[in-house]
């Protein structure tokens, strides 16, 4: 079974939108102080529970001087009510009046302040001892691109660190974010440590599905503090999950024929890659869609007719390379036929006829009646790079599908800016050419111009074989033929290609899983996306 069925609706939000989510409780009546309560409960409880009980060694709280710090002594006071032993190491000294800071002393909780331990000796022995240790130093206010650790923090960090690398390990618990990841990008600071659960407060922070962060948080547990649900739904942000997909999908009538669900076009292939215009129409066919044809270069039509699914308009071609004449062949097509999406671009390569392929088809798509989504993919998206306002030639409904090195060929920028900022990279295209962009990687991103995002938490290498991006881009034409406009169909798709790959992953192994592997597990992974029947009781077909 997907580690995902079942599981809720999980939001995401940025270090801004948890302002704003705060400030809304505070609105609704709930104080600041009643919020650092709800959340110090929280890690008190998780951090009993990795404790596991433990009379005799104590739980070690590293205290920032922020927020993140006022979690964690609120925790301090709450595992000592319990009984729990309890020391809480503070970064630097707090304030007389910092009321939490008060409790703590109150509740007589032993404490050592880093600025006041010579030589950090101190430190050393308490995580030598302790059953878990609690990571409270930095929150979300981090930036450590604009700023590295430094200072005390960098020296109490990287003796954290070092007592994660020790063995056995001490079990670390995480209060919103490790320590060093910012909160919107991922990044992380060389010194973070990685933790072996996040407990985070309210929404999952961007972060923490998103590389390196994601890999540094653990497990994640979000939980809830007293923000309002409704101010909670109006987030745009969030996970991937199978509750929603399963939601977007339209009905499936028994009584449906082909035309009920849908036609796509595929205009894929080459002499050099026609196994990439296989991939593409075979996944686009496993998606459910009615009609799949293939238009690909007339040269090379012997070498795909062995997939007898698919129909076909064969183009003129050059060389086995699609031509501006081509192009003219399969707009007259399009306007003869009744196809819901367009896919452009896997394995068509980068030829000068490739080229005035692509830019005529963006110069008649407007003459298309009833196309209502094009995907660009692949070599396509190459083109699209170079041709300035592509994106206003034509009206039509259009999904991006780049990697970060065509991200970076579409944007101007660095493939490393990109990787940086990955949802603000994917929002600032889709709002800029008006187009749902699927960034792909490690915790893809799916963006809409409107400002919605979904994030996969999927990361496996499993997909870092070639041919594996043209499935996923047969899969958005097949959903999107199906009906469903393009982020629904984008979000669709990604998460069955990665249902496809966990499973295939799991027999294989990652390393020796190949793109034609997942074209054999869509079925199965299709399949998870409908209802359960009472009386299904077939048995998983073998890969």
């Amino acid at each position: 079974m997907s580690p995902l069925l079942g599981r809720p609706m999980a939001p995401l939000a940025t270090a801004a939108q948890m302002r704003d989510l705060e400030a809304a409780a505070v609105a609704a009546g709930v104080s600041e102080r009643e919020l650092m309560a709800n959340a110090g409960l929280a890690v008190a409880q998780e951090a009993w529970m990795m404790a596991g009980g433990s009379e005799e060694r104590p739980v070690l709280i590293l205290a920032g001087s922020g927020n993140n710090g006022g979690d964690g002594l609120v925790a301090a006071v709450r595992l000592a009510e319990w009984g729990a032993p309890v020391h809480v190491y503070l970064l630097r000294a707090r304030a007389e009046d910092d009321l939490e800071w008060r409790a703590c002393i109150e509740a007589g909780v032993p404490h050592t302040i880093a600025t006041e331990d010579a030589g950090y000796a101190t430190l050393e022995e308490l995580l030598s001892t302790a059953a878990v240790a609690v990571d409270a130093v930095f929150g979300t206010g981090l930036r450590p691109q604009e700023r590295p650790i430094e200072g005390d923090a960098a020296q109490v960090l990287a003796r954290l660190q070092a007592a994660r690398a020790s063995a056995p390990a001490i079990p670390l618990l995480a209060v919103d974010l490790p320590s060093g990841v910012d909160s919107d990008t991922g990044y992380a600071d060389p010194l973070t440590p990685s933790a072996d659960e996040t407990v985070t407060f309210e929404c999952t922070k961007v972060g923490l599905v998103t590389t390196p962060g994601a890999l540094l948080a653990g497990r994640v547990v979000p939980v809830e503090i007293g923000v309002p649900a409704e101010a909670r739904a109006r987030l745009g942000l969030g996970t991937l999950v199978l509750r929603e997909v399963r939601a977007t999908l339209p009905e499936r009538p028994a009584d449906g024929h082909k035309g009920t669900f849908g036609t796509t076009v595929i205009a894929a292939g080459s002499r050099r890659y026609p196994g990439a215009a296989r991939l593409a129409t075979e996944a686009a066919a496993r998606s459910g869609c009615g009609v799949v044809t293939l238009a690909a270069p007339a040269s090379i039509q012997p070498l795909l007719v062995s997939f007898a699914d698919a129909t076909h308009e064969p183009l003129p071609d050059l060389d086995g390379a699609h031509t501006p004449e081509g192009a003219r062949a399969l707009l007259q097509a399009l306007r003869r036929g009744r196809a819901r999406s367009l896919l452009v671009g896997p394995g068509m390569g980068l030829s000068d006829g490739t080229r005035g392929f692509v830019q005529h088809l963006l110069a008649g798509l407007d003459g298309v009646e009833g196309l209502e989504t094009v995907v660009f993919d692949a070599d396509a998206l190459t083109v699209l790079a170079g041709e300035h306002g592509w994106h206003t030639r034509f009206a039509a409904p259009r999904v991006l599908t780049p990697h970060p090195g065509e991200m970076a060929r579409l944007t101007g920028q660095p493939i490393e800016a990109i990787q940086a900022a990955r949802l603000a990279s994917a929002l600032g295209l889709a709002a800029e050419t008006s187009s749902v962009v699927i960034l792909k990687g490690a915790g893809t991103v799916i963006a809409a111009p409107d400002g919605r995002a979904r994030i996969s938490e999927t990361a496996t290498s499993a997909l870092a074989h070639g041919g594996t991006g043209d499935v996923l881009a047969g899969l958005v034409a097949g959903f999107a033929a199906q009906g469903l406009p393009g982020f629904e169909a984008a979000c669709v798709a990604v998460w069955v290609h990665a249902e496809a790959a966990r499973q295939v992953s799991a027999v294989y192994g990652e390393a020796g899983t190949l793109a034609s592997d997942l074209l054999r597990a869509l079925p199965e992974a299709r399949k998870a996306l409908e209802p359960p029947r009472r009386d299904d009781r077939s048995d998983r077909l073998p890969l």
